[in-house]
Order: C-alpha cells, then sequence, then structure tokens
C-alpha cells in the first residue's frame, strides 16, 4: 500500500460509521467502473471506434459546431 493510500484510509478510519460506509461504497463504484472501462478499451474494436469518433469531433469543430468547454456549466 502506498503511504498516501495509508493516509487516506487512516482518516477515513476517523469518520462515523456512516461516511466510511458513504466513502467505501464510492470508491469501490470507481474501482469497478475502472477496470470496465479498461475492459472495454483492451477491445479491438474499441481502437476503431474510438478513432472514427476523434475523426467525427475534428470534422465538427472544422464545420463550426463546436463550442469552447465552460466549466462553470458543467
Amino acid at each position: 500500500m502506498t503511504p498516501l493510500l495509508q493516509k487516506a484510509f487512516e482518516r477515513a478510519t476517523k469518520l462515523p460509521q456512516e461516511e466510511q460506509d458513504k466513502f467505501a461504497r464510492f470508491l469501490l463504484t470507481e474501482l469497478e467502473s475502472d477496470q470496465r472501462w479498461a475492459e472495454l478499451f483492451s477491445r479491438p474494436e474499441s481502437e476503431d471506434l474510438l478513432e472514427r469518433w476523434a475523426d467525427e469531433a475534428i470534422v465538427a469543430h472544422k464545420a463550426g459546431r463546436t463550442k469552447p468547454l465552460n466549466i462553470e456549466e458543467l
């Protein structure tokens, strides 16, 4: 275990039980999500799909159908 992860868990143990469970659910959900994305991106067809989406995004941008990202609007 890395020192940073150790520190996070030590701090989490000081939280009330309900908050610890909330943190645990969040962490497990994130780990499961990361695993699903890794599995999806490891598929041979993923590279072709991502390349096609990138090409479509470039075409849309060049055609003026995109706008700058505004973090405040997210």
